[in-house]
């Protein structure tokens, strides 16, 4: 048989339909045309039954390896499956429909639910429904869908400027969509990826709001479920392979890994988005508050800054609070603290001028430090060659200033830093003192969405360096920092052709390492 578009079939059948015989007649036509074969989803492989991912080092459980806020769940994990496939082909109870508010959109999902249910779909979306607004769902039958429900929802589109109502947005339809399939008795739901890269929302962050709604959502309402499917097009698939064992960890090593992985915010009880800088807060004493108000309003004019963007930067301090940079207010806060983070943050805006206008060919040339690709989780990953630091004889404002440039435009997203400490020498290794000066200056952003600092290849002196730095002075950054005797450990956390590094590099781990090191290139 020649090969039929499914979509120009129906609509060639229905166009000839006026009673219900020929309805009938078309459609055993159309089903021995399509030789449809429908997919029960109690057949499906559930996540429980996904073997992990290599993890790289082994994390020992402690005091030191932070707890997940979503603990291991043989039951939950059983629920949920991850596929690919035609999601109008689903033996489930309901699946779900990713569409705009007219009800309207083309996209490959919305076609193919649209195609295999049939004309009488258009007829009760246009004679009954109408529209449906953002975030929201509606509710049709499944018609020829194996299905009974269909949910309808309309994702939000995304601007970096708005990003916030985006995210409660969509946090909105997946919360709307499992609370109505509960309504509906559900116990079988098909669920794509509401977030669409047609309305510009980031796959990414998209799948992080999925999945830790989904799992809030479970964690509460487990019963109602027999089945939840990931039913993801090819172009997702590699994102929510990564990210669900954040949300969904088999082992306790892959819930250990997750606690490290997870983003700095999780969400509420249910998974919406958390706006710290709109909580409440509780002081002792009122007349404190407007006192230091005062003196800080005559300080602030007395600079000069009147209306500048640093003195709305309150969000900024409680986002540093979190971090541990900054003292919380059960301890002592001060206008005088206030002020040392403002002129921190405006000696930072100056130096970034200077970045972008000044010369810095001298230090770019060194190769020391340059961007390398992505992680598994698509974070930039930032190199540093220790070897090529020439600590007592670079220029170390400019240093600064290419280490300004390179890092401000990555850093407004996560990232990860991997240090190969490889064959360095005294005179690669710079003093405390510039590290402490480097680490104020910095603003927030890079302490907050740094996710893990690798050091490969450390020595004793990496070590104690290391524990000191962060015991003493930045201890927001000490559960981020990863000790790895070899490059192959890194390939948990980012495949090879991703990692771009010197020969020397490579060549030294393989005099140390062997043959582990050609495996773990080639698997990887």
């Amino acid at each position: 048989m020649s090969f039929v578009d499914p979509l120009t079939l129906r609509l060639s059948l229905h166009a000839q339909l006026n009673n219900g015989k020929m309805r009938l007649d078309a459609e055993q036509t159309l089903d021995a045309a399509l030789n449809v074969e429908v997919v029960d989803a109690a057949a499906l492989k559930p996540w429980s039954q996904i073997a992990p991912l290599p993890l790289g080092p082994l994390i020992t459980p402690g005091p030191h390896n932070p707890a997940s806020t979503f603990p291991c769940d043989p039951k939950l994990n059983a629920k949920i499956v991850l596929w690919v496939g035609d999601i109008s082909l689903l033996n489930v109870d309901a699946v779900v429909n990713s569409t705009n508010e007219s009800m309207t959109e083309r996209n490959p999902v919305s076609d193919r639910i649209y195609s295999q249910a049939g004309q009488e779909l258009l007829d009760e979306i246009q004679n009954e429904i109408k529209e449906c607004k953002t975030g929201d769902v509606q509710v049709t039958s499944g018609h020829n869908l194996p299905a009974r429900f269909i949910i309808h929802t309309v994702g939000p589109k995304y601007n970096v400027k708005y990003q916030t109502a985006a995210e409660n947005s969509l946090h909105s339809c997946y919360r709307n969509v499992l609370q109505k399939a509960c309504e509906l008795g559900v116990a079988t739901l098909a669920i794509p990826a509401i977030n669409s890269v047609k309305r510009n929302y980031p796959p990414d962050q998209g799948a992080h709001i999925a999945l830790r709604t989904i799992r809030r959502f479970l964690d509460k309402y487990s019963p109602s479920f027999e089945r939840i499917v990931l039913a993801v097009e090819n172009s997702d698939v590699g994102i929510y392979e990564l990210l669900l064992p954040l949300y969904f960890p088999r082992t306790e090593q892959e819930e250990l890994h997750a606690a490290r992985q997870l983003p700095n915010c999780v969400g509420g009880s249910d998974g919406e988005p958390l706006l710290p800088d709109r909580q409440i807060r509780i002081i002792d004493n009122p007349h404190h508050l407007h006192a230091d108000d005062e003196g800080l309003s005559t300080q602030l004019e007395s600079l000069g800054v009147g209306e500048h963007a640093f003195s709305q930067m309150q969000g900024d301090l409680d986002q540093q609070r979190l971090l541990g940079d900054l003292p919380t207010y059960n301890s002592q806060y001060t206008s005088e603290t206030l002020m040392r983070e403002m002129q921190n943050n405006i000696s930072y805006e100056r130096l970034l001028r200077r970045a972008r206008t000044e010369d810095l060919s001298e230090i770019s040339g060194i190769g020391c430090l340059y961007q390398s690709g992505v992680d598994r989780f698509g974070r930039p990953v930032i190199v540093f060659v220790g070897k090529w630091f020439k600590f007592n004889e670079i220029n170390l404002e400019k240093a600064l200033l290419y280490l300004i440039y390179l890092l401000d435009p990555l850093v407004k997203g996560d990232y990860v830093i991997s240090y190969f400490h490889t064959l360095t020498s005294s005179n690669n290794y710079p003093s405390f003192n510039w590290l402490k000066e480097v680490y104020n200056i910095l603003p927030y952003k890079y302490k907050k969405n740094l996710k893990a600092f690798y050091i490969v290849h450390p020595t004793f002196w990496t070590k104690m360096m290391t524990w000191w730095f962060t015991t003493f002075m930045a201890p927001a950054i000490k559960q981020k920092v990863f000790s790895l005797p070899g490059v192959e450990y890194l390939y948990s956390a980012m495949t090879p052709d991703q990692l771009e590094i010197p020969a020397f590099i490579t060549e030294y781990d393989m005099t140390i390492n062997g043959i582990r090191y050609v495996n773990a290139s080639e698997s990887g």
